[in-house]
């Protein structure tokens, strides 16, 4: 038993990090790239659709399966290599096939995947590239084979990695629907090196075109944005000026402020994964470590002039956004608390009218307290009279005397009578 219990996930995470090698190739070899990605929800996606979707791809050519729940698959079909990736949003198929086509970047090398089970494919193409890599011959062979191959005005051309290669691609669909990329392999460049050059490349055009997709959404978004920046602007400018209620623009202002929340709710993972993908081209570029061949542009230079404008783009859209839905929490706020004011100061007015009220009710109150009294009274001192007149004949008193001895307190006894009850109700 060993001295100390290992954690459970010790060796798994520790076989992650080796569970992905890069492919041992020698030139001539083509490599033929595919990544697949769901069009809505991509990350939630049933990843056991993508394992039976490879699964139906080995038993094409009687291959073993993957183990449940795999991540990633290395294995021949037929005489090709298959590489196979789960990643957060997509899957990719390589196919490293040794030598090249008689016609660069045949469209028949697609042919290694059916058309039938492309279309039975979870998802839509993302990207797809064919890779030529060929063994060095001359300077004057190379150039030829870029003006011959890719698109002067986009081609990008770099020696790698302490001249261990030659690359080149022109970032172009072609007509069959693939990106072009070629690999001119020096003499003493390694199996290995050339496997890690070929990923890179696959790995620079699935990243750049998953981070495309920010820039689309940045695009598609932007009128909308202008549209509720105008508004918003407005609502803050009535604000201030106090044309209109506060509680109608906190009914406007909330709508905006939903809205701008629902925007930020559907963006946030896209611009979020769109920064990680940035990164990871650049990172990909970087160690290639390029060097200019012939006063041509580098990948980089590609990238700084065409790509990172987009992603600059997509950065400001979502620091414009963000800005947005600040401002509108701000706005809302500060008018909250205007109309929290407003309130209280109505609510002050109708405590004062209702004290005002309350006075007048009390005199109100006195006044009738004072008339009943008097009413009472009357109708006391009239009875007091009729009750005492034999009384009063028997000791010589008249009517007109008696009722003067009897008034003031029959008046007393009644105002006595009627303040009590009104401390007792009080």
């Amino acid at each position: 038993m060993p001295p100390i219990e290992d954690h459970p996930l010790r060796y798994q995470l520790t076989n992650e990090l080796h569970a992905r090698p890069f492919p041992a190739l020698k030139a001539p070899t083509t490599a033929v790239f595919l990544a697949i990605k769901r069009e809505e929800k991509a990350a939630a996606r049933d990843r056991a659709a993508d394992l039976a979707h490879l699964t139906a791809l080995l038993d094409r050519h009687g291959a073993p399966h993957p183990q449940p729940g795999a991540t990633h698959y290395m294995g021949r079909i037929g005489r090709d290599r298959l590489k196979w990736e789960s990643h957060t949003e997509f899957v990719t198929y390589t196919i490293f096939r040794s030598g090249v086509s008689a016609r660069p970047f045949d469209p028949a090398d697609f042919e290694v995947f059916p058309e039938d089970w492309l279309r039975d494919a979870p998802g839509v193409r993302i990207a797809s590239a064919l890779i030529r890599v060929d063994p060095w011959t001359d300077t004057e062979v190379a150039r030829a084979a870029i003006r011959d191959w890719f698109v002067p005005e986009s081609v990008a051309v770099a020696r790698v990695l302490d001249d261990a290669a030659i690359v080149a691609t022109d970032f172009c669909i072609d007509a069959a629907g693939h990106q072009r990329m070629s690999v001119m392999i020096a003499p003493e460049t390694g199996p290995n090196r050339v496997g890690r050059i070929v990923t890179r490349l696959c790995e620079i055009e699935i990243y750049k075109s998953l981070s495309m997709l920010g820039f689309s959404r940045a695009r598609e978004m932007s009128g909308r944005m202008g549209e509720l920046d105008q508004r918003l602007s407005r609502m803050i400018e009535a604000m201030t000026g106090g044309t209109t209620g506060a509680e109608e623009t906190l009914s406007d202002l909330l709508d905006v402020s939903a809205e701008l929340e629902a925007l930020v709710a559907r963006s946030s993972f896209r611009f979020g994964a769109t920064a990680a993908y940035e990164t990871i081209v650049d990172q990909r570029i970087e160690v290639l470590r390029e060097v200019r061949f012939e006063g041509r542009q580098t990948l980089s230079e590609f990238m700084m002039r065409r790509y990172e404008p987009a992603m600059r783009t997509v950065r400001a859209t979502q620091a414009r956004l963000n800005a947005m839905a600040d401002r509108a929490r701000r706005a809302g706020e500060l008018l909250r608390t205007r109309v929290d004011v407003e309130r209280s100061a109505q609510n002050q007015a109708l405590l004062e009218s209702m004290d005002r009220r309350a006075d007048l009710q009390l005199r109100l109150q006195k006044t009738v307290e004072g008339l009943s009294v008097v009413a009472i009274s009357y109708y006391a001192v009239s009875l007091a009279g009729y009750l005492l007149l034999p009384l009063a004949k028997g000791v010589g008193l008249d009517k007109g005397m008696l009722m003067a001895l009897v008034t003031l307190p029959v008046v007393l006894a009644v105002w006595w009578v009627i303040r009590r009850i009104r401390r007792s109700v009080h």
